[in-house]
């Protein structure tokens, strides 16, 4: 079929064909388009048209598109052969000679958190610290008991957000408060009988509601009550000795810097990971780092502020600190985990929350009250 076949009405033999424009119709002699390209050899599909019309259809041979129409002609839409695929458009520009994919940049490794604010608000909070516990001993007591208070309503608080458990804050906030204070004035023997009365309020307390779900809320609620309050206690037993300011900064102190060792070390070199399936950032090396620091720190602190103590003490007091410390992120990182959340609240920029700050103090503090009763005794 040749091109003449485009557009010819019903009924109209050879001699009827269209020629090009300026000839008009054609006879059956010679060729129908020898003014044109060659004729084709295969067949070309005819596909009726459904659609509008458009002018980027045109007929190369009509010279008047209504005319075609009007002859009932058929036009040709989708590819010229059955065998012809589409053509990818081209691309805009051309790769040069020189070009090859280039190897993505190193991006640089980031500290994972507001450097600025967290040193800010941890300046904030050391001044405040250093000056209640040097100034006036209960007024440091005070700090306690804020800090545990505001502890137990982030951690009860996420409690009944992920898990809708119902620990009643009130009789542990106040239950708090007395073992803290029992433990400053009464020392372990008033700490633990305060604890015992607190976990009985909450039993209690609970029972104002309906039965379902009631096993499982008291046993958070002392839960709550051990975690928090209880171990905070211990800070409190240290403040009270003859030299109770230089324990519990030495604690402090100890503490804080284990911590910094652990993250400079584990952000510079850190590798291998610690324990990837409760806290992926922690790595051996930055174990080997909170150790190595807070040894020194230890051997440097027992030396030189607490009374009658050695630097062999110390060395000792900052092995059980970087290793407790450790633990204590790594139990609060497990909380968090089974909560499904980051951080345990928003007080403080760049570090969280209170308990996000107080995971690691908490199941320290016994750990150094006990070793100052060994080493130096009770005061």
């Amino acid at each position: 079929m040749n091109e003449s076949s485009w557009g010819a009405p019903p009924g109209v033999g050879r001699a009827g064909q269209w020629g090009p424009p300026d000839q008009g119709p054609v006879g059956t002699a010679g060729p129908a388009h020898d003014w044109g390209a060659a004729a084709q050899t295969r067949p070309m599909p005819i596909v009726p048209d459904t659609g509008g019309h458009q002018d980027d259809d045109r007929n190369p041979l009509d010279d008047d598109r209504d005319h075609r129409d009007d002859l009932g002609a058929a036009r040709p839409s989708g590819p010229l052969f059955r065998d012809e695929q589409p053509q990818e458009p081209m691309p805009t520009s051309m790769p040069g000679p020189d070009s090859s994919p280039q190897p993505p940049k190193p991006q640089k490794k980031s500290a994972g958190r507001n450097l600025r604010a967290a040193i800010g608000v941890g300046v904030g909070l050391g001044a405040v610290i250093l000056f209640s516990l040097f100034v006036y001993k209960p007024l440091f007591v005070g700090v306690i008991v804020i800090a545990v208070v505001v502890g137990l309503w982030e951690l009860t608080s996420r409690l009944a957000e992920r898990k809708d458990i119902k620990v009643p804050l009130v009789p542990l906030a106040l239950g708090g408060t007395a073992m803290v204070v029992a433990g400053y004035v009464r020392g372990a023997e008033g700490a633990w009988v305060a604890m015992a009365l607190t976990a009985l309020a909450a039993l209690v307390w609970r029972m104002t509601e309906a039965p379902e779900n009631y096993l499982r809320d008291v046993t958070a609620g002392v839960f709550a009550a051990f975690y928090v309050p209880f171990l905070a206690t211990f800070v409190a037993m240290m403040l009270a000795a003859d030299d109770g300011p230089q324990r519990v900064l030495t604690f402090l102190l100890l503490t804080v810097v284990s911590d910094t060792g652990a993250y400079a070390v584990g952000w510079r070199f850190g590798k291998n990971k610690l324990a990837p399936r409760i806290s992926p950032g922690k790595t051996r090396e930055g174990l080997f780092g909170a150790v190595l620091f807070a040894m020194v720190a230890g051997a440097l602190c027992m030396e030189l502020i607490i009374t009658d103590g050695a630097w062999w003490q110390g060395l000792l007091l900052g092995i059980a600190v970087a290793a407790s410390a450790t633990l204590g992120d790594l139990g609060e990182s497990m909380i968090k985990r089974d909560l499904g959340i980051k951080d345990m609240g928003t007080l403080l920029p760049g570090h969280g929350g209170i308990m996000d700050r107080l995971d690691s103090l908490l199941p320290t503090a016994p750990i150094v009250w006990l070793l100052y009763v060994v080493f130096v005794g009770s005061g």
